[in-house]
């Protein structure tokens, strides 16, 4: 499997085959706009608008199964992204990351590149997976990694043609 084998709902409602993005490298992170990490939406935009010429893609994955952290309805995030992060990455409806209604992308994604100690949840939001040229997952990084930690794999991953691991 890889990336173009799913499709998602976007935050404005519409769905979207994320084959979309094939090519690209893409960074797929889980998001919330009550967590004490939400101030990475910054620095999520910062790596989408110094890269997004060479390839790289964010894709936000609002998710409120941490703490009610994203209790808003879609219209309420993507108004909060915009306006106190500028943020014109895509964003997503909200999904569910762990359980039996998560989003198969992120079933897909967890078992591709188990956590710590190989468990496959999603510990908490922010939680970042960066997906190569070929669709495959590259790397998984903890909510507490902030996105600037990211570049140099990100770079490298840019440097690839597709289908190079």
């Amino acid at each position: 499997m890889e990336l173009s084998d799913f499709s998602a709902t976007t935050i404005a409602g519409s769905t979207q085959e994320l084959s979309a993005y094939r090519g690209k490298v893409v960074l797929i992170v889980n998001v919330a706009s009550e967590c004490g990490f939400t101030g990475q939406y910054e620095g999520l935009q910062a790596l989408y608008q110094e890269y997004a010429a060479q390839g790289l893609v964010v894709l936000g994955f609002p998710c409120d199964q941490f703490g009610h952290q994203e209790p808003g309805d879609e219209a309420t995030i993507q108004a909060f992204c915009t306006t106190r992060f500028s943020v014109t990455f895509p964003m997503f409806a909200k999904i569910s990351v762990n359980g039996a209604d998560a989003h198969p992308l992120y079933a897909w994604l967890k078992s591709s590149r188990p956590g710590l100690l190989g468990t496959e949840a999603i510990k908490w939001n922010f939680t970042k997976f960066l997906l190569g040229r070929d669709g495959k997952v590259i790397n998984r990084y903890a909510p507490a990694d902030k996105p600037q930690a990211l570049r140099t794999d990100i770079e490298r991953a840019l440097g690839q043609p597709a289908g190079v691991a």
